[in-house]
Protein backbone atom coordinates (compact mmCIF):
# COMPACT_ATOMS: atom_id res chain seq x y z
CA UNK A 1 0.00 0.00 0.00
CA UNK A 2 2.76 2.45 0.89
CA UNK A 3 4.58 2.04 -2.41
CA UNK A 4 1.37 2.77 -4.29
CA UNK A 5 0.71 5.80 -2.08
CA UNK A 6 4.17 7.11 -2.93
CA UNK A 7 3.93 6.46 -6.64
CA UNK A 8 0.57 8.17 -6.77
CA UNK A 9 2.33 11.43 -5.99
CA UNK A 10 4.15 11.23 -9.34
CA UNK A 11 2.14 13.68 -11.40
CA UNK A 12 2.24 15.28 -14.84
CA UNK A 13 5.94 14.67 -15.59
CA UNK A 14 7.21 14.64 -19.18
CA UNK A 15 10.24 13.18 -20.94
CA UNK A 16 13.26 15.32 -20.04
CA UNK A 17 16.84 14.28 -20.78
CA UNK A 18 19.93 14.85 -18.71
CA UNK A 19 21.45 16.90 -21.52
CA UNK A 20 18.41 19.20 -21.39
CA UNK A 21 19.06 19.61 -17.65
CA UNK A 22 17.05 17.73 -15.05
CA UNK A 23 15.73 20.83 -13.33
CA UNK A 24 12.69 22.99 -13.90
CA UNK A 25 11.53 26.49 -13.10
CA UNK A 26 9.88 26.21 -9.69
CA UNK A 27 6.51 27.76 -10.42
CA UNK A 28 4.31 26.05 -7.82
CA UNK A 29 6.11 25.51 -4.52
CA UNK A 30 7.50 27.76 -1.83
CA UNK A 31 9.21 26.89 1.47
CA UNK A 32 6.69 26.62 4.28
CA UNK A 33 4.06 24.70 2.33
CA UNK A 34 2.38 21.91 4.33
CA UNK A 35 -0.20 19.44 2.98
CA UNK A 36 -2.13 17.03 5.23
CA UNK A 37 -4.01 13.92 4.08
CA UNK A 38 -6.45 11.44 5.60
CA UNK A 39 -6.06 7.80 4.53
CA UNK A 40 -9.04 5.43 4.21
CA UNK A 41 -9.30 1.73 3.35
CA UNK A 42 -12.27 -0.20 1.97
CA UNK A 43 -13.20 -3.59 3.39
CA UNK A 44 -16.45 -5.32 2.36
CA UNK A 45 -18.12 -2.05 1.26
CA UNK A 46 -17.17 -0.23 4.48
CA UNK A 47 -14.64 2.62 4.54
CA UNK A 48 -12.30 2.86 7.54
CA UNK A 49 -10.06 5.74 8.56
CA UNK A 50 -6.61 4.10 8.74
CA UNK A 51 -4.21 6.99 9.24
CA UNK A 52 -2.75 10.22 7.95
CA UNK A 53 0.10 11.66 5.91
CA UNK A 54 1.76 15.06 5.92
CA UNK A 55 4.19 16.65 3.47
CA UNK A 56 6.14 19.85 4.05
CA UNK A 57 8.80 21.82 2.17
CA UNK A 58 11.50 24.01 3.71
CA UNK A 59 14.87 25.57 2.90
CA UNK A 60 18.03 23.67 3.91
CA UNK A 61 21.78 23.61 3.25
CA UNK A 62 23.24 20.60 1.44
CA UNK A 63 26.95 20.29 0.61
CA UNK A 64 27.39 24.00 1.19
CA UNK A 65 24.54 25.12 -1.07
CA UNK A 66 21.04 26.40 -0.32
CA UNK A 67 18.51 23.75 -1.35
CA UNK A 68 14.92 22.63 -0.86
CA UNK A 69 14.09 19.76 1.49
CA UNK A 70 10.79 17.93 1.25
CA UNK A 71 9.62 15.54 3.98
CA UNK A 72 6.68 13.15 3.83
CA UNK A 73 5.47 11.32 6.95
CA UNK A 74 2.85 8.56 6.79
CA UNK A 75 1.34 6.86 9.85
CA UNK A 76 -1.41 4.34 10.42
CA UNK A 77 -3.61 4.80 13.50
CA UNK A 78 -3.93 2.34 16.40
CA UNK A 79 -6.95 0.65 14.86
CA UNK A 80 -5.12 -0.03 11.59
CA UNK A 81 -1.94 -1.07 13.44
CA UNK A 82 -3.71 -4.26 14.53
CA UNK A 83 -3.63 -5.61 10.97
CA UNK A 84 -0.95 -3.53 9.23
CA UNK A 85 1.38 -1.08 10.96
CA UNK A 86 2.98 1.64 8.83
CA UNK A 87 5.48 4.29 9.91
CA UNK A 88 7.24 5.79 6.89
CA UNK A 89 9.49 8.84 6.63
CA UNK A 90 10.65 10.10 3.25
CA UNK A 91 13.09 12.94 2.61
CA UNK A 92 14.35 14.40 -0.64
CA UNK A 93 16.74 17.26 -1.29
CA UNK A 94 16.75 19.19 -4.56
CA UNK A 95 18.35 22.35 -5.84
CA UNK A 96 16.13 25.42 -5.87
CA UNK A 97 15.42 24.67 -9.52
CA UNK A 98 14.29 21.16 -8.53
CA UNK A 99 17.24 19.03 -9.68
CA UNK A 100 17.23 15.87 -7.48
CA UNK A 101 20.31 15.45 -5.27
CA UNK A 102 19.39 13.02 -2.47
CA UNK A 103 16.51 10.78 -1.40
CA UNK A 104 15.93 8.63 1.68
CA UNK A 105 13.00 6.45 2.67
CA UNK A 106 12.84 4.74 6.09
CA UNK A 107 9.87 2.38 6.03
CA UNK A 108 8.32 0.28 8.78
CA UNK A 109 5.55 -1.67 7.06
CA UNK A 110 4.09 -4.57 8.99
CA UNK A 111 7.04 -6.58 10.33
CA UNK A 112 9.35 -5.29 7.61
CA UNK A 113 11.78 -2.39 8.11
CA UNK A 114 13.90 -1.07 5.25
CA UNK A 115 15.96 1.99 4.38
CA UNK A 116 16.40 3.17 0.79
CA UNK A 117 18.91 5.86 -0.16
CA UNK A 118 19.61 7.45 -3.53
CA UNK A 119 22.38 9.90 -4.42
CA UNK A 120 22.20 11.79 -7.72
CA UNK A 121 25.06 13.46 -9.58
CA UNK A 122 25.53 14.77 -13.12
CA UNK A 123 28.49 14.38 -15.45
CA UNK A 124 29.09 14.45 -19.22
CA UNK A 125 25.39 14.82 -20.02
CA UNK A 126 24.42 11.81 -17.89
CA UNK A 127 22.46 11.34 -14.69
CA UNK A 128 24.56 9.28 -12.25
CA UNK A 129 22.40 7.32 -9.80
CA UNK A 130 23.91 5.54 -6.78
CA UNK A 131 21.29 3.78 -4.71
CA UNK A 132 21.14 1.24 -1.93
CA UNK A 133 18.57 -0.70 0.05
CA UNK A 134 19.16 -1.97 3.60
CA UNK A 135 16.86 -4.81 4.67
CA UNK A 136 17.30 -7.30 7.52
CA UNK A 137 20.84 -6.07 8.14
CA UNK A 138 21.97 -6.52 4.54
CA UNK A 139 22.74 -3.64 2.17
CA UNK A 140 22.55 -4.02 -1.61
CA UNK A 141 23.98 -1.28 -3.81
CA UNK A 142 23.46 -0.33 -7.44
CA UNK A 143 25.16 2.16 -9.78
CA UNK A 144 23.58 3.47 -12.99
CA UNK A 145 24.59 6.09 -15.55
CA UNK A 146 21.56 7.16 -17.54
CA UNK A 147 21.13 9.27 -20.65
CA UNK A 148 17.75 10.44 -19.35
CA UNK A 149 16.72 12.18 -16.17
CA UNK A 150 15.92 9.98 -13.19
CA UNK A 151 13.80 11.06 -10.23
CA UNK A 152 12.77 9.75 -6.84
CA UNK A 153 9.27 9.52 -5.40
CA UNK A 154 9.27 13.08 -4.08
CA UNK A 155 11.46 15.07 -6.49
CA UNK A 156 9.27 13.98 -9.38
CA UNK A 157 6.24 15.43 -7.60
CA UNK A 158 7.99 18.78 -7.14
CA UNK A 159 8.97 18.87 -10.81
CA UNK A 160 5.54 17.81 -12.02
CA UNK A 161 3.68 20.48 -10.11
CA UNK A 162 5.52 23.20 -12.02
CA UNK A 163 4.58 21.96 -15.50
CA UNK A 164 1.80 23.37 -17.62
CA UNK A 165 -0.73 20.61 -18.40
CA UNK A 166 -3.03 22.83 -20.45
CA UNK A 167 -1.84 21.23 -23.69
CA UNK A 168 -2.42 17.64 -22.56
CA UNK A 169 -5.13 15.70 -24.39
CA UNK A 170 -7.25 12.89 -22.84
CA UNK A 171 -5.52 9.56 -23.40
CA UNK A 172 -2.05 11.10 -23.64
CA UNK A 173 0.67 8.92 -22.08
CA UNK A 174 3.44 10.44 -19.96
CA UNK A 175 6.61 8.40 -19.36
CA UNK A 176 9.37 8.87 -16.76
CA UNK A 177 12.13 7.00 -14.90
CA UNK A 178 12.19 6.66 -11.11
CA UNK A 179 14.80 5.32 -8.69
CA UNK A 180 13.30 3.18 -5.92
CA UNK A 181 16.43 2.43 -3.87
CA UNK A 182 16.77 -0.96 -5.56
CA UNK A 183 16.34 -0.26 -9.28
CA UNK A 184 15.22 2.28 -11.85
CA UNK A 185 11.64 1.73 -12.97
CA UNK A 186 9.83 2.99 -16.04
CA UNK A 187 6.45 4.49 -15.11
CA UNK A 188 3.44 5.36 -17.27
CA UNK A 189 0.75 7.95 -16.54
CA UNK A 190 -2.33 8.56 -18.68
CA UNK A 191 -4.14 11.89 -18.68
CA UNK A 192 -7.91 11.29 -18.41
CA UNK A 193 -9.21 14.86 -18.68
CA UNK A 194 -10.91 17.28 -16.28
CA UNK A 195 -13.48 16.52 -13.60
CA UNK A 196 -15.06 18.32 -10.65
CA UNK A 197 -14.39 16.73 -7.27
CA UNK A 198 -16.43 17.53 -4.14
CA UNK A 199 -14.38 16.97 -0.99
CA UNK A 200 -15.82 15.81 2.32
CA UNK A 201 -15.77 19.39 3.62
CA UNK A 202 -18.13 20.35 0.75
CA UNK A 203 -15.43 22.18 -1.20
CA UNK A 204 -15.66 21.44 -4.93
CA UNK A 205 -12.44 21.58 -6.96
CA UNK A 206 -11.91 21.64 -10.72
CA UNK A 207 -9.30 18.92 -11.22
CA UNK A 208 -7.02 17.31 -13.75
CA UNK A 209 -7.43 13.51 -13.59
CA UNK A 210 -4.57 11.07 -14.17
CA UNK A 211 -4.10 7.30 -13.98
CA UNK A 212 -0.95 5.37 -13.13
CA UNK A 213 -1.07 2.08 -15.03
CA UNK A 214 0.82 -1.20 -15.20
CA UNK A 215 1.18 -3.50 -18.19
CA UNK A 216 1.06 -7.27 -17.81
CA UNK A 217 0.71 -9.68 -20.75
CA UNK A 218 0.00 -6.64 -22.95
CA UNK A 219 -3.01 -5.74 -20.81
CA UNK A 220 -3.37 -2.37 -19.10
CA UNK A 221 -4.22 -2.37 -15.40
CA UNK A 222 -5.13 0.81 -13.56
CA UNK A 223 -3.21 1.12 -10.30
CA UNK A 224 -4.08 4.64 -9.13
CA UNK A 225 -6.46 7.40 -10.16
CA UNK A 226 -5.70 10.85 -8.81
CA UNK A 227 -7.10 14.34 -8.90
CA UNK A 228 -4.90 17.45 -9.10
CA UNK A 229 -6.16 21.01 -8.70
CA UNK A 230 -6.48 22.76 -12.05
CA UNK A 231 -4.62 25.88 -10.93
CA UNK A 232 -0.97 26.93 -10.63
CA UNK A 233 -0.56 25.04 -7.32
CA UNK A 234 -1.32 21.61 -8.86
CA UNK A 235 -2.16 20.14 -5.45
CA UNK A 236 -3.10 16.43 -5.26
CA UNK A 237 -6.50 16.55 -3.52
CA UNK A 238 -7.70 12.95 -3.93
CA UNK A 239 -6.04 9.62 -4.74
CA UNK A 240 -7.80 6.31 -5.42
CA UNK A 241 -5.54 3.26 -5.07
CA UNK A 242 -6.50 -0.20 -6.32
CA UNK A 243 -4.72 -2.84 -4.24
CA UNK A 244 -4.58 -6.62 -4.45
CA UNK A 245 -6.49 -6.92 -1.17
CA UNK A 246 -8.93 -4.02 -1.52
CA UNK A 247 -8.90 -0.32 -2.30
CA UNK A 248 -7.68 2.77 -0.49
CA UNK A 249 -8.15 6.52 -0.79
CA UNK A 250 -6.22 9.59 0.34
CA UNK A 251 -8.00 12.92 0.82
CA UNK A 252 -6.36 16.32 1.22
CA UNK A 253 -7.66 17.77 4.50
CA UNK A 254 -5.54 20.85 5.15
CA UNK A 255 -3.38 23.26 3.14
CA UNK A 256 -0.90 25.76 4.54
CA UNK A 257 1.56 28.00 2.73
CA UNK A 258 0.33 27.42 -0.83
CA UNK A 259 2.05 29.75 -3.28
CA UNK A 260 -1.02 30.84 -5.26
CA UNK A 261 -4.74 31.32 -4.59
CA UNK A 262 -6.81 28.15 -5.08
CA UNK A 263 -8.57 29.33 -8.22
CA UNK A 264 -9.67 25.74 -8.93
CA UNK A 265 -12.30 26.00 -6.16
CA UNK A 266 -15.72 26.09 -7.83
CA UNK A 267 -17.82 26.25 -4.68
CA UNK A 268 -17.52 25.78 -0.95
CA UNK A 269 -19.58 25.85 2.21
Amino acid sequence: MMKKWMICLCLLIGGLTAKAQCGAFNDAIKPGETLSYELKFNWKFIWFNVGWAQMNVHQTEYKGKECLQTDLLTFTNKRADRWFKMRDTLTCITTNDLIPLFFRKAAEEGKRYSIDEVNFSYRNGKCIVDQQRTLRGETNKRHDEMGVCVYDMLSILLQARSYDASQYKPGQKILFSMATGREIEKQTLIYRGKENYKAENDVTYRCLVFSLVEYKDNEEKEVITFYVTDDRNHLPVRLDMYLNFGSAKAFLTNIKGNKYPLTSIISKK
